[in-house]
């Protein structure tokens, strides 16, 4: 066969961001565009990194238990949040200072969740303001918090929030001090970024993501510019280190939080029936079942796992959410018919936002929508809403 005509036969285009399959695609892309100390800081757990393991390996042990010659020609992957619809389950997780791996960071999320129909989840951390995020989306926007050792300044972020229109507020309880993140520790890692000798080489490497850091907003925390005053020439990132973490909270700060905020509240960082019942009790009208994705306290369980307890507890009476080790569509099918309401994601969508910004953020959603459909064609369960745990296979199960 002629050279000519072989070349004609194939198509040697690349396919970009089509060509990405999986959030594995997605990661392995993530991980050559970054420098490996931006890469850690995205993909790294504390300490021995257990749980984030865990995490991954616990959706592994969960087996299906189809049922087929089902009608499921016409199917939904769509549900209700807090009585809105999602057209795609998969929320997007608080994650800060995203403009790491993209100049265009949580703006580029903001309209990539819009786009797909779901939510973004604003961190506390973000390297654009709440306000800078809200102003270029009319998508749907919640906003994360943590107990700060200052009431003003939780106030102050929480009254910004609420007049910036975001619908729902996230406190994030599993922080009483930062977990020990080895592989930031190795390589140096701070706010901003600061380039070890070890590291000159590889940083060179990605010329593109230099580019992409000098052309983009100064990385720090946006949404506290202007609104804390640390002292002397202290940073805001050394602000942020003192500060942030409040070993003296406890659950009353959840009940001054429900009394200064009227929307949905989530307590995210719930792993026992107990301290969902504790939630609730206290004024949240949900829960997010959540390790930190294996960045906190190491070996916890994996939040899939704690989920059931979660769920047994409290999940007729407010909404349960999970967070932590959700890499493809059949994992979502999966926490919900363990009872979750919807997911959350946080790697994943940083690592669409390195591949390609906005568009990689929205492909990555269009990959866990078609998994998510294709899962439930399947299961012989075409309803997203209506797949419950007779769907998963226990030791009891009959296949004759």
């Amino acid at each position: 066969m002629r050279l000519g005509v072989l070349a004609g036969m194939l198509d040697l285009r690349p396919r970009g961001l089509k060509a990405l399959a999986s959030v594995d695609d997605f990661e392995r892309v993530a991980k050559r565009k970054l420098p490996r100390i931006v890469s850690d800081f995205v993909s790294g757990g504390s300490d021995s990194e257990i749980t984030v393991q865990k995490n991954l390996a616990a959706f592994r042990q969960i087996e299906w238990a189809p049922r087929f010659l089902k009608d499921v020609s016409n199917r939904s992957v769509t549900t209700d949040v807090f009585g809105q619809p999602l057209r795609v389950p998969v929320m997007l997780s608080p994650a800060g200072l995203a403009s790491l791996v993209h100049r265009d960071g949580e703006l580029a999320a903001a309209k990539a969740a819009e786009s797909a129909g779901t939510v973004f989840v604003v961190s506390t951390a973000s390297s654009y303001s709440l306000e800078e995020i809200s102003a270029v989306t009319a998508g749907r926007l919640w906003f994360q918090v943590y107990l700060w050792k200052s009431r003003e300044v939780i106030g102050d972020l929480v009254k910004r929030a609420e007049e910036s229109r975001y619908e729902a507020l996230v406190l994030t309880v599993d922080v009483p001090v930062v977990g020990k993140r080895v592989r930031d520790v190795r390589n140096g890692m701070a706010i901003p970024p600061r380039i070890r000798p070890g590291s000159v080489l590889d940083v060179l490497r990605r010329p593109r993501w230099l580019a992409h850091l000098s052309r983009g907003p100064e990385l720090t925390f946006g949404s506290l510019v202007g609104s804390v005053d640390p002292e002397g020439q202290e940073s805001i990132a050394s602000y942020v280190d003192r500060e942030l973490s409040n070993s003296a909270a406890t659950w009353d700060e959840l009940v001054w939080l429900r009394g200064i905020w009227k929307g949905p509240l989530l307590v995210k960082g719930v792993l026992t029936a107990e301290d969902a019942r504790e939630a609730l009790r206290r004024g949240a009208d949900g829960v997010i079942v959540s390790n930190h994705g294996g960045r906190q306290l190491d070996n916890c369980p994996a939040s899939i796992d704690a989920l059931t307890h979660v769920v047994d507890a409290v999940g007729d009476r407010i909404e349960v959410f999970l967070d932590g080790g959700v890499r493809r569509g059949s994992d979502v099918v999966k926490a919900r018919a363990l009872g979750a309401s919807a997911v959350f994601v946080g790697r994943p969508w940083f690592w669409g936002l390195a591949a390609g910004g906005q568009e990689g953020v929205e492909r990555m959603l269009e990959v866990f929508s078609d998994e998510i459909d294709r899962t439930l064609a399947l299961l012989g369960s075409p309803d997203f809403e209506a797949v419950d745990s007779s769907s998963i296979w226990t030791q009891k199960e009959d296949f004759g």
